[in-house]
């Protein structure tokens, strides 16, 4: 990590990242596992991929050139042959010897050259042809190499917002929340739990009963003395003395 982040700060982001690209790829390296920067080595290796062909496209352009020239050359002196083998018929017709002797070791001495000329020729010829055809292969290539990058930007948009649709996903997740919750809600159910029961425990029920029939007691004996005074048709005078026993019976 530190020799690549040395290497961004010596050569950029883009250019370090083709570089370890390269790098990775020499020693069989995954380059960056599909993310941003094997979109950048991609881009940088078909950049390099276009100069490549723009190079060849000028070789092939010079190739052409120089095997036109040497055409045109041979083809120059087919006709200076030509032309020089007419002038020795010609004044061999007239009787000219001297001239025709002349002119026929002129076109001897041309024709002598023709053979390695048209060697030439025919094998800047072969060539050329190997490199158009070299050339037509880089561009089709070139062309794939294009279309695939535009596949690969696809493919890595995608991911990239599948993984932004998956970190928001985890990020609004109840799942942690809900989990806190039950656990929550199971605490304070259990804590209700033990305090009903510490509560049951702690209290007596000896007393309790007590505590019910002295209600029921009173109960009656106010029931009772309603309807005494109901049947005396009022008056304080005319009610019984209380009933100790049931002053006794009450709770002290």
């Amino acid at each position: 990590m530190g020799v690549r982040k040395i290497i961004y700060g010596i050569f950029g982001q883009r250019a370090g990242s083709v570089i370890v690209g390269t790098w990775n790829w020499l020693w069989g390296i995954p380059v960056d596992k599909g993310g941003t920067g094997a979109v950048m080595v991609a881009e940088e290796s078909l950049r390099a991929m276009q100069e490549t062909v723009q190079r060849l496209t000028e070789a092939v352009a010079t190739q052409v050139a120089a095997y036109q020239r040497a055409e045109q050359k041979y083809m120059q002196k087919v006709r200076e042959y030509q032309a020089l083998e007419n002038k020795a018929r010609l004044a061999a017709q007239r009787g000219d010897q001297e001239a025709a002797r002349l002119a026929m070791a002129e076109a001897l001495r041309i024709e002598a050259i023709l053979g390695p000329l048209k060697e030439n020729v025919e094998t800047a010829e072969r060539y050329v042809t190997a490199a158009k055809q070299k050339l037509a292969r880089e561009k089709e290539r070139l062309a794939l190499y294009k279309r695939e990058l535009s596949n690969l930007k696809d493919i890595y948009e995608v991911n990239k917002a599948l993984e932004q649709m998956t970190r928001v996903n985890n990020a609004y997740s109840i799942d942690s929340a809900k989990s806190q919750f039950e656990a929550a809600k199971n605490a304070i159910q259990a804590r209700q739990l033990k305090a009903r029961a510490l509560s049951e425990l702690s209290e007596d029920r000896s007393e309790q009963l007590a505590a019910q029939l002295d209600e029921m007691a009173l109960d009656d004996e106010v029931s009772r003395r309603l309807a005494m005074l109901t049947g005396q048709g009022g008056g304080s005078a005319n009610l019984p003395l209380p009933d100790l026993d049931f002053e006794k019976r009450l709770p002290q």
